[in-house]
């Protein structure tokens, strides 16, 4: 599975969402189930299959799918 399909795939598990909503617009702010829990599992779900850490200012900073691409870039996963 290519980092696209395991990134979304992660979402998709997180958020119980379908992969046609995974846009720019999906936010912390667009989708109200974006909780501190859901967010926490969604760090750690990208962790442990990318085998990273993300840095605190990042986890704090990772607000929507689109940012979150831009984060793992800057850990050499490229999308």
């Amino acid at each position: 599975m290519d980092h696209v399909k395991k990134y979304n795939s992660i979402f998709i598990e997180v958020f119980d969402v379908e992969v046609t909503e995974l846009n720019n617009d999906f936010t912390i702010d667009y989708k109200s189930n974006w909780d501190s829990i859901r967010h926490l599992s969604l760090i750690a779900a990208l962790e442990d299959e990318f085998d990273m850490m993300l840095d605190t200012d990042d986890i704090l900073e990772f607000n929507s799918y689109e940012k979150g691409k831009h984060l793992l870039a800057k850990y050499g996963i490229e999308l």
